[in-house]
């Protein structure tokens, strides 16, 4: 078995499902342009990219494993005929336990708390001869809004409910999920009724062609003035512009986002969006780590891993992703 890993973040994984594996296999390591020539010898491809040049110099590949879940780079129309398709998840409790630690540190504003108190400025009640600041929220009470009743958006509502949250979602397929402990779930028809009630607004969502600019000026211009946006799935879904003037000009409250416009391609600084984000004191931005975490690589290698050891024995590999009709 000839195994290629493809990318900064496949090849993050290589060693972790090496691990893992139970029969001998030889291990490509290379970004996503320098496998395309290494690619005619290898049986399984591990990429989050696959693209037309990666589907023509294939002639053996039996599996392309995403080792994320999103699909939104993945050119399937590429796919050489009899090549399977799947991806991994794992990264449900990550990016939940981030969602309300965004959250409360939006809230709280612990970064400036912690800033102003370094240099001996108490920004607090127990400050004498200052104002004390308005007494911080809480989340008990509130509402959160969650984009997508997935994998994630049900880890992030079990979790939003200990906190004495009201949670309403939306999902595509509501028949796939039950309703008990929500306060709300709807299909795509009820995005305005959400975005009006939404405290805290969670995307959870794929990036489709359905979802890709799904919350432009209108949608934003339905939240509440006082609701903060959190984005863990995908930039696109939320128009660029649109989400920057919304901030800019207040009329949200903020934003937590760790998905974005623009991402490295070299190293050195890279801003992560056309518009200015990192100069708006109303959001609180963070380099694509919400599920970034030991249970996710390793959920993930120890998927890979099997799915490498199915396709050895001919077998259909875990989280198949179906042809498209």
């Amino acid at each position: 078995m000839k195994v290629a890993f493809a990318g900064t973040f496949a090849a993050r994984l290589e060693e972790r499902v090496r691990a893992h594996l139970a029969i001998p296999c030889d291990v490509i390591v290379d970004d996503e342009k320098g496998i395309v020539s290494r690619l005619p010898e290898a049986d399984v491809l591990v990429t989050l990219a696959f693209t037309r040049e990666m589907g023509a110099a294939s002639r053996r590949l039996k599996l392309v494993q995403v080792p994320g879940a999103g699909l939104d780079r993945i050119d399937r129309s590429a796919l050489p005929a009899g090549t399977w398709l799947a991806n991994a998840y794992g990264h449900d409790v990550g990016i939940a336990e981030y969602v309300i630690g965004g959250m409360l540190a939006w809230t709280r504003n612990f970064g400036r708390l912690d800033a102003r108190l370094r240099q001996g400025d108490w920004e607090s009640q127990w400050a004498i001869g200052a104002t004390p600041p308005a007494p911080w929220p809480e989340l008990a009470g509130k509402t959160l809004g969650i984009l997508g009743y997935g994998r994630i958006g049900q880890a992030l509502a079990r979790r939003a409910r200990a906190f004495d949250m009201a949670v309403w979602a939306i999902r595509r397929d509501v028949a796939r999920s039950t309703s008990e402990g929500l306060a709300f779930l709807g299909g795509p028809e009820a995005l305005d009724e959400i975005l009006r009630q939404a405290d805290y607004l969670a995307i959870t969502l794929s990036l489709t062609e359905a979802t890709r600019g799904l919350l432009g000026e209108r949608e934003l211009g339905l939240m509440k003035p006082t609701a903060v946006l959190i984005n863990i799935a995908r930039a696109e879904i939320v128009d660029e512009a649109a989400l920057y003037r919304a901030l800019a000009q207040r009329t949200i409250a903020g934003a937590v986002l760790d998905v974005w416009y623009r991402y490295p391609t070299g190293p050195g600084p890279t801003f992560p969006g056309r518009q200015p984000f990192h100069e708006l004191p109303n959001v609180l931005l963070t380099p694509h780590v919400s599920g970034w975490t030991e249970g996710m690589l390793e959920a993930r290698a120890t998927l890979i891993a099997e799915n490498i050891h199915r396709i050895a024995r001919g077998e259909p590999p875990m989280n198949l992703i179906p042809s498209p009709q």
